[in-house]
Parts: C-alpha cells; sequence; structure tokens
C-alpha cells in the first residue's frame, strides 16, 4: 500500500465489513488485518463453496475502483489449506 494510502483503504476495507454485518451472506468468514508497518494489510476470506459472495458486494466492489493507485504492488493471492485456528470465530 502506498502510505500516503493507508487511511483511505482502512475506510474502504470498513465500508465492507459494515456492509456484510448488514446483508449477513451466507458461506463466507472473511477478516482483514493492518500489519504494524502501518501499509500492509492481509485479507483472508474462506468461502464454503465457489461462489464468492464478495463479487455481489457494493462496498467490495468500491474498495477494488483505484485499488492500483492505492497499492505499492499487484496483490499476491494464494490458495490455503486450514491448519487450525483458535477464537476467530466471533
Amino acid at each position: 500500500m502506498q502510505p500516503e494510502a493507508a487511511e483511505r483503504n482502512q475506510e474502504l476495507v470498513a465500508d465492507v465489513f459494515a456492509e456484510l454485518a448488514r446483508t449477513k451472506p451466507e458461506g463466507i468468514s472473511y477478516a482483514s488485518f493492518r500489519l504494524a508497518d502501518g501499509v500492509t494489510f492481509v485479507h483472508v476470506g474462506v468461502m464454503d463453496n465457489d461462489s464468492n459472495p464478495l463479487a455481489e458486494s457494493a462496498a467490495f466492489q468500491e474498495f477494488q475502483k483505484g485499488f492500483g493507485d492505492r497499492a505499492a504492488g499487484p496483490p499476491v493471492a494464494n490458495g490455503a489449506v486450514l491448519v487450525g485456528s483458535y477464537g476467530f470465530d466471533s
């Protein structure tokens, strides 16, 4: 993330979570973390099936607009297998 864009990025991410709280889509667990450097964001999304409720989210679409201008580089998306978690559910 470009340092000058980090606050705006956080606002856009907060809007995504506000929309998710209102719409309560099924089949998604999603978390976002801002790392201690203040400019790096990590997003973790788990979908129950092949559909992605974020694709339907107006706030997520807004978050994606201009992402290239806010980001220091392209996002890196990787699949993962959950090994374990504790206290992640709320």
